[in-house]
């Protein structure tokens, strides 16, 4: 067991199986130690997806829960269709909040997604962040992220 599945059940954390793409794309491309993560969305390990917008639908509780929720869906991408014994470091997480316009807590929103990375990765789970409030996302989620993280080379 890896120091990160210890950190996941310490948690109480269960991940979700990694979501299979609904277009024509791939869920992750390497280019030499980079691993490039297609967007996640907040999924709960039974496949439900927490939907609405941010400031009419939802408060900034919930959305900071579905941004936790997607920081999950990554953390399971990482380990298994890259693999702890092969992650190093997250390096960018670009935030995209489903938000009213009359919402600009867009950035407290995706704390959700950075906290939880931090609490699994420690000072590895440190990235650099955009966050961004849009008109809408795939089936109306809350939240979808994307990330970019640094692997060991194979």
């Amino acid at each position: 067991m890896s120091n990160y599945d210890q950190k996941i059940l310490e948690l109480g954390l269960v991940l979700p199986d990694p979501a299979k793409p609904a277009g024509i794309y791939q869920p992750m491309i390497y280019s030499g130690q980079l691993a490039f993560l297609s967007g996640q969305l907040p999924r709960d390990i039974s496949g439900n997806l927490m939907t609405g917008r941010v400031g009419k639908d939802v408060d900034l509780q919930t959305a900071q829960q579905a941004a936790r929720l997607a920081g999950l869906n990554v953390v399971s991408v990482i380990k298994n269709r890259i693999g702890f014994n092969r992650f190093v470091k997250i390096i960018k997480v670009a935030g995209f909040v489903n938000a009213d316009p009359s919402f600009y807590d867009i950035s407290a929103v995706m704390n959700g997604a950075s906290e939880l990375l931090g609490f699994v990765f420690g000072d590895q789970g440190a990235h650099a962040r955009t966050s961004v409030g849009v008109a809408t996302l795939p089936a109306n989620a809350i939240v979808e992220i994307d990330v970019i993280v640094e692997i060991k080379s194979a």
